[in-house]
């Protein structure tokens, strides 16, 4: 994310979101970390104040946790076991180098044209049968939220398509709604998807 308008929100709302998604692990987080084999080297991208990428830690899994919001890295890199830095996600590594990649409600604030290179770019950072998590909004074109927030929604038969031409067998749904820091209940699709080995 590079969008500095949306950047500039995270920061100046960090408590705020830290309320929101302080919470017991969910079933999605859980699914993606037993999908891990033994000694996983995991990618949290977007990471927010890194809950997700503390209770992969606290699991087991090393854990890598980048955002491209300063306030949220600090945040994360309190978490024991996370390492977190500052990075956009055009700084992602295009070499095989994580079992699994979680990028939860994080890659939804790029543009559409970056989303499907993206994408692509998780594809070549996993090992072969690494897995990728997404969590999306469900909806159509890009507008800002009463934030200030850039988002590109998504239909979920748009989100299979630009996986499977990547290279990714899709092997978990889950849609639902669930207000955000704007506040507005709005749909989500959860996808995991492995890269085909």
């Amino acid at each position: 994310m590079t969008d500095q308008q949306t950047l500039d929100v995270y920061d100046a709302k960090i408590e705020d979101y830290k309320k929101l998604t302080f919470a017991t692990a969910s079933k999605s987080l859980l699914k993606f970390i037993e999908a891990l084999p033994d000694d996983a080297h995991a990618l949290d991208l977007g990471c927010g104040p890194g809950f997700a990428a503390a209770e992969m830690a606290r699991r087991g899994v090393k854990v890598t946790a980048t955002d491209a919001s300063p306030e949220m890295v600090a945040a994360a890199s309190q978490h024991p076991g996370v390492t977190a830095r500052c990075e956009t996600y055009h700084d992602l590594k295009t070499v095989p180098t994580y079992h699994g990649i979680y990028a939860n409600f994080a890659l939804l604030h790029a543009t559409r044209d970056d989303f499907h290179a993206h994408i692509k770019s998780c594809h070549q950072a996993l090992f072969d049968d690494g897995i990728l998590h997404l969590g999306l909004k469900l909806g159509h074109g890009e507008k800002r939220d009463s934030l200030g927030r850039f988002y590109t929604y998504y239909t979920r038969d748009e989100l299979v398509d630009i996986l499977t031409t990547t290279g990714f067998t899709v092997t978990f749904e889950h849609q639902g709604e669930e207000p955000g820091l704007a506040g507005p209940i709005e749909p989500f699709i959860l996808i995991q998807a492995r890269k085909n080995g």
